[in-house]
């Protein structure tokens, strides 16, 4: 028996010596495989930038947990001036979407909106449906959106480019099985770092299963907490980054009001 054992070890040990790299419980993966460290890409915040070092790591999928009164989907707003944007629309018509942004001055021409207002609230003849909580429905929506973000990676047209879900709150909310919304968060991610593009998930705070929401925060590689405090005198918005992966986050808080795109205060910036 003893004989057996050492054999065992010895065989592992030479296993071991020999494996690769980067190995995985059923699949190995050889060197090349494992993608490079990306540079950081811009928020298109510039104080929130140079905080950053220039911005936030490439590839990374980011929440961002935001009071519904907060006016949060301005971030959403500016992100899209940064590079070429698919923007999920999931509230209201892109259209309408599409107005807001140009309210504030930002350029719309590099945004192509998928529509998924459209998809699950209206018919082929344009009538209103009340579709929330068909569980067949539902699990059509998370369906039809996974095939989109296939066919942005599988186009290859765009690099390094912003998706937008505006808001992720409607996928969290559907009548659906947990397996759908990981899988669905499993897409989002290796398109995501496929793309060397960044992902942001817009929440809305309070709105859904925090379990389910955990579940998400988790997943992603970067936190955004926007509050909405009301003193007596003032409504004050803040920022917090208190998770990015690959880089110290900012823990502080960060005022910030919104005046022609998201205006950092910088009396509380971080020096």
């Amino acid at each position: 028996m003893s004989g057996l054992r050492n054999a065992v070890i010895n065989g592992a040990r030479r296993k071991m010596v020999q494996a690769p790299a980067l190995a995985t419980i059923g699949k190995i993966m050889e060197p090349l495989d494992v993608a490079p460290v990306s540079a950081v890409k811009s928020t298109g915040i510039f104080i929130l930038d140079r905080n950053l070092g220039g911005g936030l790591p490439s590839g990374s999928v980011v929440y961002l947990s935001g009071d519904p009164e907060s006016m949060s989907e301005i971030f959403l707003h500016q992100f899209t001036q940064t590079r070429k944007t698919y923007y999920v629309a999931t509230g209201r018509r892109p259209k309408y979407v599409a107005q807001n942004i140009q309210s504030m001055g930002y350029d719309i021409s590099e945004i192509t909106f998928i529509d998924i207002y459209n998809e699950y609230y209206l018919t082929a003849q344009g009538e209103l449906v009340d579709n929330v909580g068909n569980e067949y429905v539902d699990n059509q929506i998370i369906d039809f959106m996974v095939y989109n973000l296939q066919n942005i990676e599988a186009e290859g047209e765009f690099s390094g480019v912003n998706i937008l879900f505006d808001t992720f709150s409607f996928f969290l909310n559907l009548n659906v099985n947990v397996g759908q919304i990981k899988k669905l968060m499993n897409v989002i991610y290796e398109t995501t770092k496929e793309l060397d593009g960044m992902t942001y998930l817009y929440g809305l705070k309070n709105t859904h299963d925090r379990a389910l929401e955990n579940e998400v925060i988790n997943a992603c590689d970067v936190v955004f907490d926007i509050e909405l405090l009301r003193n007596s005198d003032e409504i004050v918005s803040r920022l917090s980054i208190p998770k990015i992966r690959g880089m110290a986050p900012i823990t502080d808080m960060l005022k910030f009001k919104i005046s022609e795109g998201i205006q950092i205060d910088t009396s509380t910036d971080i020096a």
